[in-house]
């Protein structure tokens, strides 16, 4: 009888308190996997070193003349394309909520921590609204996103949390690893 006083007391204050734990990393689907080894994009790598904190790299998929490419734009204004290669045409790739997601390490932690957000306003986008629109973040060279609809600027160097503005979710979030500025780029 003890005893199943005492489990029952450790799954209430159990159950308590992970009710207050917010998830770190998000559930909606994502996945990416671009070898810069074999791309050698200079603006993709800019944002995958670690002697860099605070460059944070834009990356969506776009089509033209029937050719796949990825885009990279870096908050201190450079872009490029790269054409999918034949590695990259065999994968699947999901881009967080809306083609686009945002990579880099953050300035304010020692080592400095690789991030990868959705390039959608977590406080705006709906992913079940119909017709699904489109809420992109505008970058700023001090590692900063801005939403352009409801006008709340988030940190990307310390997690994606609200600076300016309503309170409401931070950044939505996405696990991701870096083999340095010319390995691979992991994202799910």
């Amino acid at each position: 009888m003890r005893i199943t006083k005492i489990l029952l007391l450790c799954m209430v204050l159990l159950s308590a308190s992970c009710g207050n734990i917010e998830n770190e990393f998000s559930t909606i689907p994502c996945y990416l996997i671009i070898d810069n080894n074999l791309h050698k994009d200079a603006t993709l790598a800019s944002a995958m070193t670690a002697a860099s904190p605070g460059v944070f790299c834009y990356i969506r998929q776009d089509m033209h003349g029937g050719a796949k490419y990825f885009v990279f734009k870096n908050n201190q204004g450079t872009e490029s394309r790269k054409t999918f290669n034949a590695i990259d045409l065999r994968r699947s790739f999901i881009l967080g909520g809306n083609n686009g997601l945002i990579v880099g390490f953050g300035n304010m932690d020692t080592p400095p921590v690789f991030y990868a957000y959705d390039n959608q306003c977590p406080n705006c986008f709906d992913p079940n609204a119909i017709p699904i629109r489109n809420y992109p973040l505008s970058m700023s060279t001090d590692g900063t996103a801005t939403c352009n609809t409801c006008k709340r600027k988030y940190n990307m160097n310390t997690g994606g949390n609200i600076i300016e503005g309503e309170n409401g979710k931070k950044l939505t979030r996405y696990r991701a690893a870096t083999g340095g500025p010319y390995g691979v780029l992991s994202v799910n």
